[in-house]
């Protein structure tokens, strides 16, 4: 099968984790060995979010007196799109001798009259108790909103279009190589009024960049992985059960946190509703289950799996 991985932040980042790189680059060799064994089975397209360290660098940017000007989100989020891709690269290629990998900084359209830009809603960077968090957005111009228990500066995050280098990609999985892509939703772009290509100050939600990724590239299975074993009916009540198999009309009927969970479940659904394929929520570590069915929230057209038409 062709498979898309969409890797929560988490899995890089925990909440509560110092920021620092050996930090991280531990959590990514974690994360590597469950990849590494669903690429030796399938042909696998890997992405992974950026939030915590989108933020980290666009602090350390608003801090440094040396700058004129903070550096823009859109090129924040390049650099943590090459600094990911490069520890990804790394632990896939010391996890798959023989096999060729690609990290690749990528870029995704948006639309210039996108509503997001008059809403900011993504969350970035680490979380801060109120206070702090107050504090924080009055001296940089930040906006900032609640998260769970904790709060975090939120950006614009406009709708992806479509993955620029959409065509390489597909080259590339084609010809067998595991491919790291789109990295916290990709580089947000527009095109100006002589078609040219020009950053945008926004982060894309990862999870519809992955779900118009694995669409555009034939995917069979869409895979969020994340530290949730499932999503979640009446999350936090006593009523709270999980949801095993279900279809994209009954995720619809439920309402989940618009800053959470809700865009993953908006992601899986616009794929499975528009491929008649199958995506599913779970944990990092209980990849090769959710394939076979056996862990995760799968969701297909008729809440079963495996499809015929996808094995």
């Amino acid at each position: 099968m062709r498979v898309i991985v969409a890797l929560g932040g988490n899995a890089l980042l925990q909440r509560g984790q110092k920021p620092d790189a050996e930090s991280q680059i531990a959590n990514v060799s974690v994360a590597v060995k469950t990849l590494a064994k669903l690429a030796e089975k399938h042909e696998l397209i890997i992405t992974h979010g950026n939030g915590p360290q989108v933020g980290v660098l666009a602090l350390e940017s608003t801090s440094d007196q040396n700058l004129t000007k903070p550096y823009p989100l859109d090129t924040i989020g390049a650099e943590t799109q090459g600094m990911i891709g490069y520890w990804m690269l790394q632990a896939l290629q010391n996890a798959l001798p023989g096999r060729q990998v690609l990290a690749m900084v990528t870029q995704t359209l948006v639309s210039a009259v996108d509503p997001a830009f008059g809403n900011p809603t993504k969350f970035v960077g680490q979380v801060y108790d109120q206070d702090e968090a107050e504090k924080l957005a009055e001296e940089y111009g930040w906006t900032v909103k609640p998260d769970g228990q904790y709060w975090r500066r939120v950006v614009p995050s406009p709708t992806p279009q479509r993955v620029v280098e959409t065509r390489l990609i597909r080259k590339m999985v084609r010809e067998g190589v595991v491919v790291v892509s789109a990295g916290g939703g990709g580089v947000p772009v527009m095109r100006d009024a002589q078609g040219r290509l020009a950053g945008v100050e926004a982060v894309i939600d990862k999870d519809l960049t992955a779900s118009m990724l694995a669409e555009a590239l034939e995917c069979d299975a869409f895979l969020i992985l994340t530290d949730v074993p499932r999503v979640l009916r009446d999350f936090g009540t006593p009523q709270q059960t999980e949801i095993a198999h279900t279809t994209p009309h009954e995720l619809r009927a439920i309402e989940f946190p618009a800053g959470s969970m809700g865009p993953k479940v908006e992601a899986v659904c616009r794929f499975v509703e528009t491929t008649g394929d199958m995506a599913a929520i779970g944990k990092l570590d209980q990849a090769e289950q959710i394939l076979e069915g056996a862990a995760g929230t799968i969701i297909t057209p008729n809440a079963r799996w495996p499809l015929t038409s996808t094995l």
